[in-house]
């Protein structure tokens, strides 16, 4: 399946020069960078997470200046560590506390107004407690008797990270992969979304995988059990005190004014977790880029971050299939099956027709914006030139046509539900 280019021509308004380009892209001037950003950031964040995006971006620079003047980074845990999860055992201590003066309150207050105050308590430890993360029970999950070839790569390309292999693959609908760790007996998941799967070459796919195996020995101190639930007993408080920004009453004001010292404090306590962990964790994504470099080479590296700037365009393909399937009828129709085939069809030829101009444009609107995947992550096109400022690298794993095929066959179920389930439900949206 092909995809018709619709070129375009015009004169760039500012500067005048002749801008050529497809028409299904935003039209910019390669000159004077006009209109490279027209839409601009697509909603404004709150003021917290403007501020650890701000922190991000200010780290991620330093970082790239560090490797660019010949530092070497390296895994490594130091005193802010250390003083982070003193911090995160405190957090955990007050749900503690919450939890044992709500128990309290009810043993001693049976039948009585005590009672009230101590299911409260109850009723907001719940939610912050921590918590194991568990394999998904809506998607499909693979393991190594329903994937040898997959788990076979994935093995030998943590081989190259210095670390082992992942238990279960679990493949989603989202333009994006991750990895985790489940359950008390500590083993590993790999998210494979399928959709950015689809749209990689083999060596690309490669070096996702040596990415994402590489935050597992690179020093992400995030990404451990105690900070990490911290983090989100934290998250929780801030919603339930998010204020509304925009009051329209005296009521709506004087709950934001009441909810202000609370806020305070959680930002108070949130905010240092950011100092002191940011830089371990943008020093994580740079080293895992690295192990990415070196499992699938510095070219397909570099070509993975690319796909993951244009990863919008991919998730309007799948959201205009799912669209197009609802006002045709095709949702829960019996022959979705075939039109799931069809919609990878369409949506690995639209992202094989992306012309290297919109990736241009993507690389400098990004280092307008700061574009990066969340708070934690450097932003991408920091990411892709600290690659680049490196001596290019190899692939240490290559794939062949065959186990391609293979893996193909591995994971033609997955592939074939998740498509079913895009043209059911539309696709989730997580860049």
């Amino acid at each position: 399946m092909s995809v018709d280019m619709q070129e375009t021509s015009q004169t760039c308004p500012q500067c005048g020069a002749v801008i050529r380009g497809d028409d299904r892209f935003t039209v910019w001037c390669a000159d004077c960078d006009w209109n490279v950003d027209p839409a601009g950031p697509q909603e404004r964040p709150r003021r917290l997470e403007r501020m650890r995006r701000a922190l991000a971006r200010r780290h991620g620079e330093r970082l790239l200046a560090e490797v660019a003047s010949g530092g070497v980074l390296r895994a490594r845990r130091d005193a802010s560590a250390l003083v982070a999860a003193v911090i995160a055992l405190a957090v955990h201590g007050v749900t503690v506390a919450l939890a044992v003066s709500g128990i309290w309150c009810i043993v001693h207050g049976w039948g009585g107004w005590l009672m009230l105050p101590g299911l409260l308590l109850m009723l907001l430890t719940w939610p912050l407690r921590p918590r194991l993360p568990r394999l998904p029970d809506n998607v499909p999950v693979l393991y190594r008797a329903d994937a040898p070839a997959l788990f076979a790569l994935v093995d030998e390309v943590a081989e190259v990270a210095g670390t082992r292999g992942v238990d279960a693959v679990v493949a989603d609908d989202t333009v994006n992969a991750g990895v985790l760790t489940y359950g008390l007996r500590g083993r590993r998941m790999l998210i494979l979304g399928l959709p950015l799967w689809e749209i990689l070459t083999p060596q690309q796919r490669v070096a996702l995988l040596g990415h994402e195996l590489g935050h597992y020995g690179n020093g992400d101190v995030r990404h451990h059990l105690v900070l990490e639930s911290a983090y989100a007993s934290l998250t929780t408080w801030w919603h339930y005190f998010a204020p509304d920004e925009d009051p329209s009453s005296l009521m709506e004001f004087l709950i934001n004014l009441l909810l202000f010292f609370p806020r305070s404090l959680v930002t108070c306590v949130l905010l240092p977790l950011d100092l002191l962990t940011l830089r371990s964790a943008q020093r994580a994504e740079y080293l895992a880029d690295r192990v990415a470099a070196r499992a699938g080479s510095t070219e397909a590296a570099a070509g993975l971050l690319d796909r993951l700037l244009v990863a919008d365009s991919a998730y309007g393909v799948l959201l205009r299939e799912a669209n197009r399937a609802a006002l045709t009828g095709l949702r829960g129709s019996r022959t979705t099956e075939g039109h799931a085939d069809e919609l990878w069809e369409r949506l690995a030829a639209h992202m094989a027709s992306v012309p290297e101009s919109e990736y241009e444009r993507q690389r400098r609107a990004g280092a307008l914006r700061g574009h990066s995947v969340d708070a934690t992550h450097p932003p991408t096109h920091l990411r892709r030139a600290g690659l680049l400022a490196r001596a290019p690298e190899p692939a240490a794993v290559v794939t062949g046509d065959e186990r391609e095929r293979h893996i193909a066959v591995e994971l033609a179920g997955a592939r074939r539900l998740t498509g079913q389930r895009i043209i059911r439900d539309g696709p989730s949206y997580r860049a």
